[in-house]
């Protein structure tokens, strides 16, 4: 790693959500198989409960964001846009929550319990 390397470029975990990044996630045409390569930001998006799972599976694995979204923040995923506004507030304003109470944690929080947590 070089001097010019910082933390974010090593971990992809402190890189931002961007429509980019997203876009690359939605390429996969055996999961998404009707989305075409050059997706615009405001296009119509529908994601079956398949698609949606698979998606938050790879955001967790590859950002370290746990996201639970409610059946309302389901419904107003209906662009590239909206999808990456969601991810990207979620990835940089985690609740100080326990665990599933809203609608995304950081992977590492602490569990429903509270406990871990500094008094």
């Amino acid at each position: 790693m070089s001097a010019r390397t910082t933390a974010s470029d090593a971990d992809p975990a402190l890189r931002p959500v961007t429509t980019d990044t997203v876009r690359e996630l939605l390429s996969d045409r055996k999961i998404f198989p009707g989305l075409p390569d050059d997706l615009g930001e405001d296009a119509e998006l529908v994601l079956d409960s398949l698609g949606l799972v698979w998606l938050l599976h790879v955001v967790e694995e590859r950002y370290g964001l746990i996201v639970e979204p409610t059946d309302e923040d389901i419904a107003g995923l209906t662009s590239l846009r909206r999808l990456t506004r969601y991810l990207r507030t979620a990835q940089t304003n985690p609740p100080d929550r326990a665990e599933g109470a809203g609608p995304a944690r950081q992977a590492g929080a602490t569990g429903a319990t509270g406990e871990g947590r500094p008094g």
